[in-house]
């Protein structure tokens, strides 16, 4: 007898506590129910049930093989779906939650290649920077950034989430490069609100981390005003490369200290609840994400050794 079909059968029988009412639900007569059992506790060599003329029981050896036998159907019957379900086509509304910021830039910007590939799937994208309860609020997945609190969600990593020190031409015309960490005291440092202490810039070198208070004409809550103001000349800012990485690969930004790490370095998830199955549609949208992330930001590209230029003070 096929293991899958013996233990498929066993279970059956102690679920339903007799033979004839498990004979009933599978079709089969009692006769051929109780011989398939005797053979299994043959093969196994252990008596599994305890049979008397009023009442079916479980030996203590067949509640152990009931319990290991149910984990392992239970196994079995989700490898089958999930391999189905590799050929299923994706379809159907995909709701989605995203930073606002990088929604525009890298999840907007791919949704027209995303829907070549998945003519099926409608997007729903709701741009927030608020962590939003996906189970509650009905949402298939979110892209988060960070520290992931939430351990119910499962995770998977799509880019890290650097940073880097910048500032544009126009500002290095009328101030000196900084070469090292404590350079940034004599410059206009302007800070994003993403946690208490902005004003306090970490930077990791070969001689091990250094935190540097900073101080500028600019505090905001908002990444894209920082940018603007950066690009305007206002001054240096630590953005995140996904965020200046295209500005850097043009030359309107040049970054600056970039033999430390500028921190504290994170990554980019797509999280979604823990479902026993995975929907196609969630698996083919953070698969495609992924995909088009890896290996490497494309935010992070090299950029051409022309625009690689260093101003000083006049």
């Amino acid at each position: 007898m096929d293991t899958l079909t013996g233990m498929r059968l066993f279970t059956r029988v102690v679920e339903a506590e007799s033979f004839s009412e498990a004979a009933r639900q599978l079709g089969l007569a009692p006769s051929s129910v109780s011989r398939q059992i005797n053979a299994l506790e043959d093969e196994l060599g252990v008596r599994l049930l305890n049979r008397t003329t009023r009442r079916l029981s479980s030996t203590e050896a067949g509640l152990l093989y009931y319990e290991r036998a149910v984990r392992i159907l239970a196994d079995a019957e989700e490898a089958k779906l999930a391999v189905s379900q590799l050929e299923a086509t994706p379809k159907g509304t995909l709701r989605i939650s995203a930073p606002i910021s990088f929604g525009r830039l890298h999840i907007a910007a791919a949704l027209p290649s995303f829907h070549a590939r998945y003519p099926f799937v409608h997007i729903d994208l709701s741009a927030s920077d608020s962590i939003v309860d996906l189970v509650a609020e009905g949402f298939d997945l979110a892209v988060r950034m960070g520290e992931l609190e939430d351990s119910s969600l499962i995770a998977r990593k799509l880019a890290p989430n650097r940073r880097v020190i910048c500032g544009s031409p126009w500002y290095f015309e009328r101030a000196k490069v900084p070469e090292n960490p404590d350079d940034l005291a004599e410059h206009n440092c302007l800070t994003f609100a993403y946690h208490a202490r902005s004003n306090v810039w970490q930077l990791k070198g070969p001689e091990g981390t250094k935190k540097v208070q900073v101080s500028g004409s600019l505090h905001t809550n908002n990444g894209e005003i920082l940018l603007a103001a950066v690009l305007g000349g206002l001054g240096l800012a630590m953005l995140p490369t996904w965020h200046a990485g295209k500005d850097i690969q043009r030359g309107a930004l040049e970054a600056v200290l970039t033999d430390y790490e500028a921190g504290p370095t994170s990554n980019i998830y797509a999280v979604y609840p823990h479902n026993r199955h995975l929907a196609p549609k969630v698996r083919a949208f953070v698969d495609f994400l992924a995909q088009r992330f890896d290996p490497g930001p494309y935010w992070e590209m090299p950029v051409e050794p022309e625009r690689r230029r260093h101003r000083t003070s006049r």
